[in-house]
């Protein structure tokens, strides 16, 4: 979900109006599209959201596919189809790292997405891990705060750690060998 989700969307040529992407990492997308259905990899993305023509309170919404958002509308947040997918697919992890919200979250409007998944997240048996200033704000209104197992609000660190990148702020507290 979130804006990621669009530049995934635009890499296999959907429809996504004026929501938001990252135009330079569309080629990078598709080919880890491309990568995960080599190595037998399920990537899942929005399959509808909520749009509006504007970001605003007072803004018309409507419920679209995914794929078919039109032109001078944007996806601000994942649809009740892509909540009940998401909700199908976290229900036997054993572990879930979330990263990022599933819309723009500080508009209750845009946000039900975000809450939704905050709360079936701890509906799971998961060990769960939160990455991200957004991401912690999120399951903090949610009132789920204390059921995730680890909440960071560093999210590019915590990004770096998984990828197995050297943080600056833990090589000083390495001991030499």
């Amino acid at each position: 979900g979130g804006g990621m989700a669009f530049t995934f969307l635009k890499s296999l040529g959907e429809n996504i109006g004026n929501s938001l992407l990252e135009e330079e990492l569309i080629e990078d997308a598709r080919q880890i599209l491309q990568k995960g259905k080599e190595l037998g990899v399920k990537i899942y993305l929005p399959v509808d959201v909520v749009a509006a023509q504007t970001f605003s309170a007072e803004s018309a919404v409507k419920y679209v596919p995914a794929q078919e958002i039109p032109n001078g509308w944007m996806g601000l947040d994942i649809g009740p189809a892509s909540i009940r997918l998401f909700k199908e697919v976290i229900a036997d992890a054993q572990t879930i790292w979330w990263n990022g919200p599933m819309g723009v979250f500080e508009m209750d409007k845009f946000s039900k997405g975000s809450i939704k998944m905050s709360h079936a997240i701890i509906d799971t048996h998961a060990t769960t891990v939160v990455g991200g200033g957004d991401t912690a704000d999120v399951v903090e209104r949610a009132g789920d705060a204390d059921e995730m197992t680890f909440i960071s609000t560093g999210g590019g660190a915590s990004l770096e750690l998984i990828e197995g990148k050297e943080l600056p702020g833990i090589k000083p507290l390495r001991k030499e060998e």
